[in-house]
């Protein structure tokens, strides 16, 4: 017996995926906001360019985690995004 993937949505582009292919961004109640780990309210990212630009631009992040985020979250966002660019050339 398989097991169905768990859903989401990305909050910039609004596809529906699978949550393994979106970087999650969590509202973690200990650590303030964390980057693919925590429990606490979640948003989701495609791991595109488009989507963190416009994810940063229309503020989807803060609206989705009802939060202010530090530049430095982005940071390491934008870092993590990179990484799963340059993996996907790679292959």
């Amino acid at each position: 017996m398989s097991q169905s993937p768990i859903l989401r949505r990305c909050v910039s582009c609004k596809k529906v995926l699978d949550r393994k292919l979106l970087l999650k961004v969590t509202k973690d109640f200990q650590n303030g906001v964390v980057l693919s780990e925590g429990m606490g309210r979640s948003a989701y990212l495609c791991p595109t360019e488009s989507c963190f630009e416009e994810a940063l631009k229309r503020k989807r992040l803060q609206k989705a985690l009802r939060c202010e985020i530090q530049s430095s979250v982005f940071n390491m966002l934008q870092k993590q995004l990179n990484t799963c660019i340059d993996s996907d050339t790679e292959a």
